[in-house]
């Protein structure tokens, strides 16, 4: 069984609740012969999307949108 994580910090905390989690795993499927490798993952990270970043988005669809937001100069920060 191979553990993904996104940065040692998440594999930090992981390794405090793994003891508790693996024994009851092991349990429940009846298989106490599981091997457990870990190997980090950066392609688990997601970026949080402003609303600056959406609207770049939509600029890319509809320029027009550009020109508006300097018109009224809208707050998307």
């Amino acid at each position: 069984m191979e553990i993904l994580y996104p940065s040692d910090l998440v594999k930090t905390e992981f390794e405090k609740v793994q003891a508790q989690f693996f024994n009851h795993f092991k349990r429940k499927v009846n298989n106490y012969k599981i091997e457990v490798s870990y190997r980090e993952d950066k392609k688990l990270i997601k970026k949080q999307e402003t609303k600056r970043d959406i609207f770049q988005k939509y600029v890319e669809i509809n320029p027009v949108l550009k020109d508006l937001d300097e018109l009224m100069k809208l707050d998307l920060s």
